[in-house]
């Protein structure tokens, strides 16, 4: 394992004392009659505008939580070492009126970012495995540097299930061998993943908004399970240069934020063509001119066509939840929204029983792999192999035996793509194009309504996109979220639908964390 660098270690040490020193403060600072608990980007660029709020107190409140419940929680990795100078940069930039200050809705706000995602700076980038301890990536991922660029704060590295959970299918979700097992602060056990600590940290007010990614259901599921809004944006819509990969061809990157309306701004800083991921250059074409927070209306189910697949509506013995959601369909109907339900999808049970995105993905996530640790200025591995070899050698650290390495082995044993991963790939693209994609040109649907984040598969081998909602909680406590699903560059539909169903219903409350042992 490599070793932290001599300035690493003193880095590490110095926020150490930071963190100790800024433990001391109140628990809950407010700003001039601000609670900066729950506070949305456009609260905090007003409280910035009128001099109530500073960037560096704002980060001195993250902090501060991170310090008091990150140790139980687990949903950040790594605190930013530059992170009150990054703070100071930005409320001089704002109070020399610098241009970036002036347009940015992002300007000056702390973001975390999964640990799949590249940073080039003080912080590793490792996907939560001690494999990529101490290897050094050659540029900021692409998504990385847009924010940096709209002047946002990036505040550390949001934990994540170990390798975006492709490495055993027996591991749990949340759980990583740098940092240990996340946990949901509404319920304290399972809180979804694979962006489980992007979600956690949204939730529990550890950070402004965070970033995620998803390859299928590792936005949306984390965001339903932790009360937080998740956009899986269409395939190529955000950059995924810089980020550790499973599968180009399901690889996204999309904001977890607790409003949509923040999620639609962090999208426009994010979305966009970048030289080093080609596929962005295609799907710019989806980005409305004008960008997409001009979709947040109050009025935008008025008029949609939506649709419901009532395959996904069991509860179970929750007959509580199921009138929940059957409150929520009506108030999409009082909103305006046009429902088409009880619609029945082709081959859906074919899509969930068949095989062909595990074959697709295992050869995807060796080549892929293996191509983003050569591309590394420095690493202790350099191929899937050696992360293989990496884990069977510190077997103990890396947890092999109670949760194997069972996806890493059956990746490793493939060889490029052969006449089964190829009408693997040919089946997917005619169950999206014969299923998903004809349901909704055939009945002119705006989007398809289902609970949960059961619907990522369909999204997820069609390359389209997603976004779900807070829509309230089961009888054990745990949110769940309402899922918006549309084809490829649907997203503004899906941003009024979805801003439409929040301002009806503002169902999201924050964790009240009692019983936890501070």
């Amino acid at each position: 394992m490599a070793k932290p660098s001599f300035p690493q270690m003193i880095s590490s040490l110095l926020l150490l004392i930071l963190l100790f020193t800024l433990s001391s403060l109140p628990h809950t600072i407010t700003s001039r009659g601000l609670s900066l608990e729950e506070a949305t980007i456009d609260d905090l660029q007003l409280a910035f505008k009128h001099n109530q709020l500073t960037s560096r107190q704002l980060v001195e409140f993250y902090l501060v939580r991170i310090r008091r419940l990150n140790p139980v929680l687990k949903g950040v990795l790594e605190v930013n070492p530059d992170v009150l100078y990054l703070a100071d940069k930005a409320d001089y930039e704002r109070r020399t009126k610098a241009p970036v200050s002036l347009v940015s809705k992002l300007h000056g706000i702390p973001i975390l970012v999964k640990d799949n995602i590249a940073t080039k700076d003080k912080m590793n980038t490792t996907a939560g495995s001690l494999a990529l301890l101490g290897s050094v990536v050659p540029r900021d991922a692409g998504v990385v540097e847009k924010l940096r660029k709209a002047g946002a704060i990036i505040l550390g590295k949001a934990s994540l299930s170990e390798w975006s959970h492709f490495r055993s299918n027996g591991a749990p979700s949340g759980w990583n061998a740098r940092g240990g097992y996340g946990l949901n602060p509404y319920t304290f056990s399972d809180p979804c993943g694979s962006s489980s600590g992007s979600a956690i940290s949204v939730a529990a007010n550890l950070a402004a908004v965070t970033i995620g990614t998803e390859t299928d259901g590792s936005i949306l599921c984390p965001s339903g399970y932790n009360s937080a809004v998740g956009i899986k944006p269409t395939i190529g819509l955000t950059s995924r240069a810089g980020v550790v990969p499973i599968s180009p061809r399901q690889d996204t990157v999309g904001p977890i934020c607790r409003t949509v309306a923040d999620a639609a701004y962090v999208l426009d800083v994010i979305a966009g063509i970048d030289r080093n991921d080609i596929a962005t250059i295609e799907t710019s074409k989806y980005i409305p001119k004008g960008g997409y927070a001009q979709f947040l209306r109050p009025s935008g189910l008025r008029g949609k066509r939506i649709g419901i697949l009532r395959a996904f509506y069991g509860f179970g013995n929750d007959t509580s939840l199921a009138q929940t959601f059957e409150k929520h369909v009506n108030t999409l109907r009082k909103g305006g929204a046009v429902l088409v339900d009880n619609l029945e999808m082709p081959h859906l049970t074919e899509i969930y029983s068949d095989a062909s995105e595990d074959i697709a993905m295992s050869v995807e996530f060796k080549i892929s792999l293996n191509a983003y640790l050569k591309e590394l200025v420095a690493s202790p591995v350099r191929s899937l192999a050696d992360v293989i070899a990496f884990n069977n050698k510190h077997k103990k650290l890396e947890k092999v035996k109670e949760y194997g390495q069972d996806l890493f082995l059956a990746a490793e044993a493939t060889n490029g793509f052969g006449k089964t991963e190829k009408a693997a790939l040919l089946n997917m693209a005619r169950l999206t194009r014969d299923g998903f994609v004809k349901l909704v040109l055939e009945n002119k649907l705006d989007a398809v309504v289902t609970p949960r984040a059961d619907f990522s598969k369909v999204l997820a081998i069609g390359g389209a996109p997603g976004v779900i909602v807070p829509a309230g909680y089961e009888n054990n406590g745990r949110p769940v979220g309402i899922c918006f699903g549309g084809v490829r560059g649907s997203e503004p539909k899906l941003i009024e639908i979805a801003y439409g169903f929040e301002q009806a219903t503002k169902i999201r409350k924050p964790p009240s964390l009692k019983g936890f042992k501070f």
